[in-house]
């Protein structure tokens, strides 16, 4: 597949974007909120304007708080969960979800989620078994650890910049920003910790610390096989605070690290040059005053597959 690039797309993180970053006065005809719905089909447009890939996946949560990380730590997302039980989102939002969802099935671009996974895990899964070079869009530093330079693996990361001036993440980013070696993002953060997933980390263990013993170390496992061994090389420090955490460290990978076997179903990720159903994406055009946006995505998808 020379030539070939495949986008695998963050839904959730860029529709989330696009609900904060365009103003909720911009609605459908009925006056229902479209703003992520909009946001979201001018990221794509922007997208594949800009790269030309030849195929193109939405990765959707079909759960974002999946039970095996929930059973590794209780606290995970925890700080996410609604009064009633689920993810707390915005009341607007939810419906734009299932509207993204069917813009997306009428255009023909591949989305899904697998039951039990989140997102993460698609795009995963799907950067580990493709066999072309894969750009990953999203807003989640969380898949740094996905970064292959030797299989082209690279993220798209929108949060800082947004998706117009996003960073390029290789290999090289991740170590010049973070000083670890490149492919050690996961290991990395699961000693720092994320207080946005409500991942504890190793307490008094920051950035440089965990950079520190990352790249000396290696990765999680050798850290600790010397932490075991009673390395004397490792500062004294380091070496209680790690100990004290030791429960934490052998549950905290299977949070931490996304999924790379996730069971994919059947797709096509071929990128659509016409809509999979225009009467379908007419109706829906009409119905969510979505003239405008689609029509920038069209004229993206058919100008990537011409050149493709």
């Amino acid at each position: 597949m020379t030539g070939d690039l495949l986008m695998a797309l963050d839904t959730p993180s860029l529709y989330f974007r696009a609900f904060y970053g365009v103003p909720d006065s911009v609605t459908a005809p009925d006056g229902s909120p479209v703003n992520a719905v909009r946001g979201l089909l001018d990221f794509i447009a922007r997208l594949v304007t800009d790269r030309r890939p030849t195929h193109l996946v939405a990765a959707m949560d079909a759960d974002w708080r999946p039970d095996f990380r929930v059973a590794a730590i209780s606290s995970y997302k925890a700080h996410r969960l609604a009064p009633a039980g689920g993810e707390e989102v915005p009341d607007t939002l939810v419906p734009q979800v299932a509207v993204i969802e069917e813009v997306l099935d009428a255009l023909g671009i591949a989305h899904f989620g697998v039951a039990g996974f989140e997102a993460d895990d698609v795009l995963g899964t799907l950067a580990t078994q493709a066999p072309c070079p894969v750009d990953v869009v999203t807003g989640d530093r969380d898949l740094f650890q996905l970064v292959d330079d030797a299989r082209g693996v690279r993220i798209l990361y929108t949060a800082a910049k947004g998706v117009g001036r996003h960073d390029v993440m290789d290999e090289k980013a991740v170590a010049e920003k973070y000083g670890i070696p490149g492919r050690a993002y996961a290991d990395f953060a699961t000693l720092r910790g994320d207080p946005s997933d409500g991942l504890p980390g190793v307490p008094g263990v920051g950035d440089k610390t965990a950079a520190a013993l990352i790249t000396r170390y290696g990765d999680l496992p050798s850290l600790l096989a010397a932490l075991d061994s009673g390395d004397t090389a490792m500062p004294a420090g380091a070496r209680l605070k790690l100990a004290a955490a030791r429960e934490y460290l052998t549950v905290a990978p299977v949070v931490v690290q996304v999924a790379r076997d996730v069971p994919l179903p059947e797709y096509d990720d071929r990128l659509p040059g016409a809509p999979r159903d225009p009467e379908r994406l007419v109706e829906l055009s009409q119905r969510w005053g979505l003239d405008s946006p689609l029509n920038r995505v069209l004229t993206a998808l058919g100008h990537a597959a011409a050149a493709s």
